[in-house]
């Protein structure tokens, strides 16, 4: 998921369900047992070896964690979907790496200039063309959310007209009012914030993180300075694509970006009248933020290592039964990509990404093995879908969504995995999208036949909406949802959750060590090609509600 090998002898340290729960109609014993969940875990060993080295996107390592998952389908039958009649879809991308040691941050106030430490006090962005040199006012503009349509623009205030943002560095913090939807604030963080900043004039961007809203604490995410960010290299039609999906095409401008540690936030507010613990306290009550010019510039020196790397995705199909409807497809999705090699973390560097996302990859393997076993074809047409570069900022569901290697009017649904996370037994499910489409109906009727509770996100601030793969499906007009298991607040279940976001998520810890429940895992593999099934068999297409956000989207198909 988007933060922004001992595969031998290891089986006793992994828990199993104790008490399994009941099967739906498809889902047969053998989908519940500890022999299915040892089948899909092994796929998660193969991919999470330390011989993967953590399969950063473009690596030899990603490659040959490709090309497993290419064997895997081929020995279950199915046909390659990837361009030019193969499995892969090749992508090219822009990587740019910050030479921390080679740049510089301050900030300067009445002629004085206060140096930032990179590391402790900020990191600079790594996602967008950093400008070599900026010297610029800082302006503080609340939650930095441009929603127009709700009647709310944090870039055009009373306090603080768009027209004095030009040149302008905005900082902002992370979260919003409680009276705006979760999931419309997820929104306002991907393209239209860039493109409200660019209308400005604005020449950069300082997010500053609550601490309620951070999975990890900051020297984790300072650790991540050192990874190499990445976007989409413009391509022939990219043009054509941004004009259907404005939001699937990436932005080349220079821009400078920066993340201010909020445990030194204090040092940007100093002399405004305002403090951050004051601003905090408001954020945390989703209450209305002041927004001000903090009377001071940031200047800075950002010294980048820019190089071209090309990753493939990878699509697999199954044809449909229905004359009519396998014209049609729905999509089961994961990314196989993580983070590679990077700062050590209790002496290991190697970041594995077994529950991020090597689990949901091998859910992809078992729904697929599942269905080419199966007699009975669906009526539409499955493609099975391995992303890349998630971890980039969902750049390989992107690319895919923007140049689909199946016809896209003929995309009707993406089911997608995005470490489900199966450590404790499968009662509940929080599903990301339940409220925008039909695809709630499908989801509730099966989770019933298999007496799993579905429920929306109980964190819409974390910004999951927008932090998974389904997300670039959502923005191309295609019914999507997005599975995590669920929990209620301040039960057993909720602190594992926390406590593995704490420990492991975007970690050396995300390893084969950690515990699972092998039978929770196979259970949730028999839900969802249950689901899949059902939305590929309904003579209706899923469709947006009349009441969603995100049904404008359609329009672009």
């Amino acid at each position: 998921m988007t933060f922004f090998s001992r595969a031998s002898g290891i089986s006793a340290l992994f828990f199993l369900s104790s008490g399994l729960l009941a099967s739906g109609p498809v889902g047969s014993a053998d989908q519940t047992d500890e022999a299915a969940g040892k089948q899909w875990w092994a796929h998660v060993q193969a991919l999470a070896d330390d011989s993967m080295k953590g399969r950063l996107t473009g690596s030899a390592e990603y490659l040959k964690a490709a090309a497993y998952v290419v064997e895997q389908f081929k020995a279950d039958g199915l046909e390659p979907a990837g361009v030019d009649g193969g499995w892969y879809q090749p992508v090219k991308f822009d990587v740019q790496r910050v030479l921390a040691g080679q740049s510089s941050v301050s900030l300067v106030a009445d002629g004085k200039t206060e140096p930032l430490v990179l590391g402790e006090d900020a990191i600079l962005g790594t996602r967008l063309p950093q400008p070599k040199s900026i010297e610029a006012p800082l302006v503080f503009i609340g939650y930095g959310l441009h929603l127009p349509e709700a009647k709310y623009d944090d870039f055009d205030s009373a306090e603080v007209p768009k027209a004095s943002l030009k040149g302008k560095v905005v900082v902002y913090v992370n979260g919003g009012p409680a009276e705006l939807p979760g999931p419309l604030k997820s929104f306002a963080r991907t393209a239209p914030f860039l493109k409200a900043l660019r209308d400005a004039g604005a020449v950069g961007a300082i997010a500053i993180p609550t601490p309620k809203s951070m999975d990890f604490g900051w020297q984790r995410v300072a650790s991540s300075a050192s990874q190499p960010g990445m976007r989409l290299a413009e391509t022939p039609d990219s043009a054509e694509v941004a004009k259907r999906h404005p939001a699937l095409e990436d932005d080349h401008g220079q821009l400078f970006t920066a993340t201010f540690n909020p445990a030194q936030a204090e040092k940007l507010f100093a002399g405004t009248g305002h403090t951050f613990a004051e601003l905090l306290a408001l954020a945390d009550a989703q209450k209305a933020l002041p927004r001000f010019g903090l009377g001071k510039q940031v200047k800075a020196t950002v010294a980048t290592e820019v190089t071209r790397v090309e990753s493939p995705n990878i699509a697999a199909k199954l044809v449909g039964s229905d004359a009519k409807l396998k014209a049609e497809y729905v999509l089961v999705s994961a990314h196989l990509d993580h983070l590679g090699v990077g700062e050590p973390i209790h002496g290991k560097t190697i970041y594995a990404g077994a529950m991020d996302d090597a689990s949901g990859v091998a859910t992809v393997l078992e729904v697929a093995k599942k269905f080419s076993e199966t007699k009975t074809r669906p009526k539409r047409s499955m493609l099975f879908l391995v992303f890349t570069a998630e971890e980039k900022g969902l750049l390989g569901s992107r690319y895919f969504a923007g140049h689909p290697t199946v016809p896209e009017k003929d995309i009707v649904a993406d089911l997608n995995l995005d470490m489900f996370m199966p450590i404790f037994p499968l009662k509940k499910l929080h599903v990301q999208g339940l409220e925008q489409s039909t695809l709630a109906d499908a989801a509730k009727a099966v989770g019933a036949e298999h007496h799993i509770e579905i429920a929306v996100d109980p964190e819409p601030d974390r910004n999951s909406f927008i932090r998974t793969d389904q997300y670039s499906f959502v923005q191309a007009g295609v019914p999507a949802l997005a599975f995590k298991f669920g929990w209620t607040a301040g039960s057993p279940e909720y602190k594992a959750w926390r406590a593995w976001l704490a420990q492991r998520y975007h970690s050396t810890e995300d390893d084969l060590t950690q515990p699972v429940d092998l039978a929770a895992a196979a259970q949730f593999n028999s839900f969802l090609a249950d689901l899949a099934r059902r939305v590929a068999n309904d003579p209706a297409q899923p469709h947006y509600l009349e009441t969603s956000f995100f049904k404008r989207f359609e329009n672009g198909r």
